[in-house]
């Protein structure tokens, strides 16, 4: 199974801080060179993007060779996506540079698996190879790796077998970060307590609305959320409107985009932890989740599609899902669920009802949140529904936890009262 843990980097002393940065800094500046070449390539209809020059001679003194070896590794990787993006038309653009000298790079690097320890305990450290330039300056011996100190409790502190380790400088918390994957036995994996199944609905302004066949509903509200994700990128737009000629980018614009990203993510990894570990709570052992396809087609806009692309991330999301899941040993699958929300429980139809806002209306009388109607009716095709629904659970974000709100779903009440427990 693999996993990920994330730690906190701190050196020791500002003569290791600045080595550190060194560090960074001229493995952003090798990422640029080789990314610049690649690009020149692929313009060059005779060219080979393939075919880059050798750098370890000249960054190897500062990095070490294998550091040299996984930065032209990882951006082959970034081409290889490229290239299988292409393919598929879904490509956004060739991948990009790690800053610049004139406004700052970005301060990142990649150590290979043997090139790093980590040591847990009372006082975690970390100790990373760099090259003998940098050891001969900063007055490190010959076997001597840069030690620095560990913050943070990682969830996998027993592993099988570590990955390469991505270290890098947060600038919005300024703070040096370190993403280890780890692989871990599958021993370690839960099992589910029952074989309950739950069906999601990934929706364009409540972010997941779920309905389980135990009868429990959980309603994930995202408007202020998507009201955040769309001020930041206004932002961007207009500082990137005011650049020059010929620049892409600046300082400003890759921190924007940076916390951007880090609050979508935060908000996106602490709703899946929540849902999952509710699900689990349930007996569940299967959840269904639509495709993404459905949702495009069946609710294509402007605003959907920057909604479903741009701020939910639906594969990362999917993907984020399946691996929080794992742990508990419940499975994911990806189902069709073309119509769910335009489909009424009671009668059947999907041309005559009219969905406005967060509520769905049909002309035979039922009325309900649009939403949960759709993941329950989502989850009756997948499988057999016994229980009546249970009021629903409605959580809102803080910008750390999903939080119960006290006041109850919208619609939760039917008109019609044949139907008041389908979508409740």
């Amino acid at each position: 199974m693999k996993r990920a843990n994330t730690f906190d980097v701190v050196p020791q002393s500002k003569e290791d801080e600045e080595l550190l940065r060194r560090l960074l800094d001229a493995s952003a500046a090798l990422w640029n060179e080789i990314n610049y070449e690649r690009r020149e390539n692929y313009a060059d209809p005779d060219g080979d993007v393939w075919e880059i020059s050798e750098y370890r001679g000249r960054y190897g003194g500062v990095l070490g060779a294998s550091t040299v070896q996984q930065i032209e590794r990882k951006n082959r990787e970034a081409w290889n996506s490229f290239f299988s993006l292409k393919k598929k038309g879904e490509a956004n653009g060739k991948p990009g540079f790690w800053g610049n000298a004139e406004d700052g790079r970005e301060l990142r690097t990649y150590i290979r698996n043997t090139s790093y320890s980590v040591k847990w305990g009372e006082y975690s450290r970390l100790e990373i190879l760099v090259g003998k330039d940098l050891k001969d300056k900063y007055g490190l011996g010959h076997h001597e790796r840069l030690r620095l100190e560990v913050r943070g409790d990682p969830n996998w502190k027993e592993y099988e077998k570590q990955g390469r380790l991505e270290l890098f400088y947060d600038e919005q918390a300024q703070t040096f970060r370190a993403f280890q994957p780890v692989t871990i036995d599958d021993s370690r994996l839960a099992h589910p307590l029952a074989s309950e199944e739950a069906a999601l609905d990934i929706g364009a302004n409540n972010l997941v609305a779920c309905t389980t066949t135990t009868g429990q509903q959980y309603l994930y509200e995202g408007r202020e959320l998507f009201e955040r994700f769309r001020e930041t990128t206004r932002e961007i737009a207009r500082l990137q409107s005011l650049l020059e000629n010929g620049r892409y980018s600046s300082h400003r614009i890759r921190r924007l985009y940076d916390r951007r990203t880090k609050r979508r993510d935060h908000a996106q990894n602490a709703l899946v932890r929540d849902l999952i570990e509710r699900l689990y709570k349930e007996g569940v052992s299967t959840v269904y989740v639509g495709a993404l396809t459905d949702v495009l087609n069946t609710h294509w806009s402007v605003e959907a599609n920057a909604k479903t692309h741009n701020f939910w991330a639906f594969r990362a999301f999917v993907n984020r899902l399946a691996c929080t899941a794992e742990e508990y040993g419940i499975s994911v699958e990806v189902r069709s669920e073309a119509w769910t929300s335009q489909e009424c429980p009671n009668c059947g139809s999907t041309e005559g009802t009219t969905r406005h806002c967060d509520t769905l209306t049909c002309p035979c009388g039922f009325e309900g949140h649009a939403d949960l109607t759709a993941s329950e009716t989502f989850l009756r095709r997948q499988t057999t529904v016994t229980r009546s629904m249970a009021r629903p659970v409605c959580l809102k974000w803080d910008d750390h936890n999903w939080s119960e709100s006290p006041r109850s779903v919208p619609n939760e009440e039917h008109t019609n009262p044949q139907v008041a427990s389908v979508g409740r």
